[in-house]
């Protein structure tokens, strides 16, 4: 244990400190300690710096258990409630500069320990009711700022809240909508799959009734070729008059019967092209289908793409939501804390009041008892002024003794005044040392 950080305080001056916060502390009670009494007073200390007491800890049990899944919660609470006790006593005593602060202190205490741990408790509380000060108008003005913030984050809490509110009937009322468009989505996806292998199948015949059309048509160039090769042969034969009439007739049915075999191939052809004409009519229509099938998919995408962009929103603002929640939260705590450290300064303020209202009387008393001695000693004093004559005699002796007992008064006052600085100088030490500690500052007044 540091014990050289804090002075070490007698049994009167801890009765005595403790006397001033309300704790009526015995002589027995502090040379032969008890856990209640030790508790009890532990608490008291901690309560005078942090406002922190059975009372307050009832409630997060009670949170704490009622969140658990236990069966039995009676049986945890008092083991939860001393575990919490001993973690803030913990905290406390590392502030006051003990580290080696445990449960044994509380439930199985010594007398040394005890007294030592007591001034360190005492000796920091004194120092935080002296020197912060600042500190604690600083909290003040924290917790009017926080008290500002928690009403705007609640006024945004409030809009968020309406916005996710609108957010969620949008989506309601979107929800048959967008299972519509899901469905149509699908049947027109199958659609489209089905017409996209239809409209490969109706290419691949296009192409192939294509090349034979332009086989058809080549031919047909061929045979308009041949046909005006074969007239102006008929021109050439016709100029001349041959003696073989019989051969003329045959080779004019030879060729009747080609042209015709030749009209009824290009009839044919005329045929195979007027239907390849309304197959591609019919394939220009399904490409249009497809056109429109797939302006109506990308539309469908866009929709389903602002509705993920809704629920990403969303999901954000509840994100968001829980943020704020868990801040209010947070900022509840910190004012209930600064609401109790307030009640708390007050009720020290109204006992300082009292305790100087009551000095005050007793000094009002002390004064009129003086007076009346006063005025009951020039009564006697008219008596004593024949006797003065008497005890001249008897003074001048006593003036004597004065003389001496005052050159030892001196004495003992000079060696009393060392010993009251020697103890101020290493309180200051102490305060400056505590104070560096902390990373507090120290102010003197």
């Amino acid at each position: 244990m540091a014990k050289g950080i804090f002075p070490q305080m007698s049994i009167p001056d801890i009765t005595n400190a403790l006397a001033g916060w309300g704790l009526s502390v015995s002589h027995e009670q502090l040379v032969r300690p008890s856990p209640d009494f030790v508790e009890g007073v532990y608490c008291a200390c901690l309560q005078q710096v942090t406002d922190i007491n059975h009372d307050s800890l009832r409630d997060p049990v009670q949170d704490a258990l009622s969140s658990s899944s236990l069966d039995d919660k009676d049986l945890y609470t008092a083991a939860l409630t001393n575990n919490l006790l001993i973690y803030h006593l913990t905290r406390f005593a590392k502030a006051a500069r003990v580290e080696d602060f445990n449960a044994k202190d509380v439930f199985n205490p010594e007398r040394e320990r005890t007294l030592i741990l007591l001034s360190a408790f005492i000796n920091f509380v004194k120092f935080t009711e002296q020197y912060c000060n600042a500190f604690v108008k600083e909290l003040r003005d924290r917790s009017e700022a926080v008290i500002v913030e928690r009403d705007q984050i609640n006024e945004q809490l409030n809009d968020i809240q309406h916005r996710i509110e609108t957010f969620k009937d949008k989506m309601a009322e979107d929800e048959p909508r967008c299972e519509k468009l899901r469905n149509e989505n699908g049947t027109l996806r199958a659609k489209m799959i089905a017409t996209k292998e239809f409209q490969t199948a109706a290419v691949q015949e296009v192409e192939k009734l294509k090349a034979e059309k332009n086989a058809c048509i080549k031919r047909k160039e061929a045979l308009n070729g041949e046909i005006a090769s074969v007239s102006d042969a008929i021109n050439r034969t016709r100029s001349r008059i041959v003696q073989s009439p019989e051969r003329i007739k045959r080779t004019i049915t030879i060729m009747s019967s080609t042209a015709s075999e030749d009209k009824k191939t290009v009839t044919i052809n005329e045929n195979k092209a007027r239907d390849l004409q309304s197959k591609i009519n019919a394939l220009l229509n399904i490409e249009k289908d497809v056109r429109s099938c797939l302006e109506q998919l990308q539309t469908i995408e866009k929709e389903i793409r602002s509705l993920r962009v809704s629920h990403k929103e969303l999901a954000d603002l509840r994100d968001h939501l829980d943020d704020k929640n868990i801040e209010r939260n947070e900022l509840n705590l910190r004012q209930e804390r600064v609401e109790k450290q307030l009640s708390n300064a007050h009720d020290k303020l109204q006992r300082a009041q009292r305790h100087a209202e009551d000095k005050k009387i007793a000094s009002q008393r002390t004064i009129d008892r003086l007076q009346r001695e006063y005025d009951e000693m020039s009564i006697e004093r008219r008596d004593n002024d024949k006797q003065v004559e008497e005890l001249r005699g008897d003074a001048n002796a006593v003036e004597a003794k004065i003389a001496e007992h005052l050159k030892k008064s001196e004495c003992e006052l000079n060696e009393l005044l060392a010993d009251y600085w020697k103890l101020r100088h290493e309180t200051d030490v102490y305060m400056e040392t505590l104070a560096n500690k902390l990373n507090m500052r120290v102010t003197s007044d």
